[in-house]
């Protein structure tokens, strides 16, 4: 028999893989096996987002093949951390899941599923890319309006990595002169808005040091702050969009009184504040149109291009840091070029987001699919994860027992995001001739109404006749 204490073990065991699998949380091994021969970073901060793409070559250095790595994010950016991606030699999307190492719960991780495993002594190149949202600070945090941004970058000068990285090198992209002060380790150069680090010898694994650029950065410091994005599917041709956005400017908060004269008169006062940006919609985007609270904002302009529809949004007032606007865009585009049917079975393509500024980043995204009345075996597929929210029911014109709403929501979104989304769904096509038998019928009504109004007589006595002599 199995004594007392193996038996309490052996449940605790159990109990704890019953968690993991219930969670669907997955735990990896760091592999002693790799090491990367090579990384050849670039950090672009010349925005308000950071964008770093890391070319890794990575070796095998064990007897068995390598299928996967691991890719790590340290604490201090795991949560400004929007996105991250990986591509291959051939410019392939590889397979990314987050997972989790033992004995490294302060570091975020990713698995990265490769096309072809590594070989023992051979090396395979793939290109990370990952998006930060809110890494850049502005400082000081409160400017006058003649006064330039200037904001500090602060990461870390080496790849943060699990394996030991044999060479390595760092450009940081600022795109400007302006660096008020930046970190100096040996070997560097600053050149034409670039500064180089590097290369680096031998780093071990989860290795820190850190980096810190202060410049200044007068690019738009804007934010999404709610994005609502209503998505009404009409089987009679049509699909009708409409986004209510919140934006505030969170750059350097402005400090002082504003003056509207200078504003207008000098062309460079408010170099850090907003005056416009540009949206840019479907190629097929009709009926356009942009409203706030006061009504529509007529200072804007639509330019149809051959592969979009770009609006110049220019809001009733400039932005400046600490600011806030609201306002809601809309648009038609014609049901044939998203929705697909074969038989009663429909699948709408569509994308999750539109774009809608350069660089932008969204704190928090409502997506809201509303499909025709008589829509079920409802199938949602989403190519990065999402928060489903409850579906609902809405209802309109002619509707009796109202029509599905599909939601669900995601926070810190940026340009990356712009991905399809997949929904499937059936329908009766029979149901399509319901408005239309509900529209005769009202009418059919209206009409027997009339027709027994004005042939009856509803009148409680007769009228008398004159009599005849």
């Amino acid at each position: 028999m199995m004594p007392a204490m193996a038996k309490t073990r052996f449940s605790f065991i159990f109990f704890v893989y019953i968690i993991v699998k219930c969670n669907g949380v997955t735990v990896d091994t760091i592999s002693s096996d790799l090491k990367l021969k090579n990384v050849d970073r670039n950090i672009d901060i010349s925005s308000q987002l950071v964008k770093i793409t890391s070319k890794i070559t990575l070796e095998n250095t064990g007897r068995a093949p390598v299928k996967n790595f691991l890719y790590a994010a340290e604490s201090v950016t795991k949560d400004n951390l929007a996105f991250v991606g990986f591509k291959d030699n051939n410019n392939k999307d590889l397979r990314v899941v987050e997972t989790s190492v033992k004995g490294y719960d302060d570091v975020k991780f990713w698995r990265v599923e490769l096309k072809e495993a590594v070989n023992a002594a051979s090396t395979v190149v793939v290109t990370a890319e990952t998006v930060l949202t809110k890494a850049l600070l502005p400082y000081p945090t409160a400017i006058t309006q003649q006064e330039d941004q200037l904001v500090k970058y602060n990461g870390n000068l080496y790849f943060f990595s699990p394996y030991y990285v044999a060479s390595q090198k760092t450009t940081v992209i600022v795109n400007t002169k302006s660096v008020e002060s930046f970190t100096k380790v040996k070997p560097y150069s600053q050149q034409d808005g670039t500064i180089s680090y590097g290369a680096y010898s031998n780093i071990g694994p989860f290795t820190e040091k850190e980096l810190s650029i202060h410049y200044k950065n007068n690019s738009p410091f804007l934010t999404v702050t709610r994005i609502e994005r209503l998505i009404e599917v009409s089987h009679w041709g049509n699909i009708a969009v409409e986004e209510t956005i919140e934006i505030e400017h969170t750059g350097a908060k402005l400090k002082g009184p504003f003056s509207r004269y200078d504003y207008q008169q000098d062309h460079h006062s408010g170099p850090a504040s907003v005056r416009s940006y540009k949206t840019l919609l479907p190629a097929s985007a009709a009926d356009v149109y942009y409203r706030d609270t006061n009504g529509n904002i007529s200072t804007s302009n639509m330019k149809v291009k051959k592969d979009s529809v770009e609006l110049d949004l220019r809001p009733r007032y400039p932005l400046f840091g600490g600011w806030r606007t609201h306002y809601t865009l809309g648009y038609n585009v014609p049901s044939y070029e998203y929705l697909y049917h074969s038989g009663n079975e429909y699948l709408l393509k569509m994308r999750v987001i539109d774009h809608i500024f350069d660089d932008m980043q969204v704190d928090e995204l409502v997506t809201k699919i509303i499909l025709p009345e008589g829509s079920t075996n409802i199938k949602l597929n989403i190519p990065y994860p999402v928060s489903r929210l409850p579906d609902n029911l809405h209802y309109t014109y002619l509707d009796t027992k109202g029509r599905p709403v599909v939601s669900f929501t995601k926070r810190n979104v940026v340009e990356n995001h712009i991905q399809d989304f997949q929904l499937r769904y059936t329908f009766p096509r029979l149901l399509m001739l319901q408005e239309p038998l509900l529209v005769v019928g009202f009418l059919y009504m209206l009409f027997l109404c009339v027709i027994i109004y004005v042939r009856l007589d509803f009148s409680i006595h007769k009228a008398e006749h004159p009599h005849k002599d």
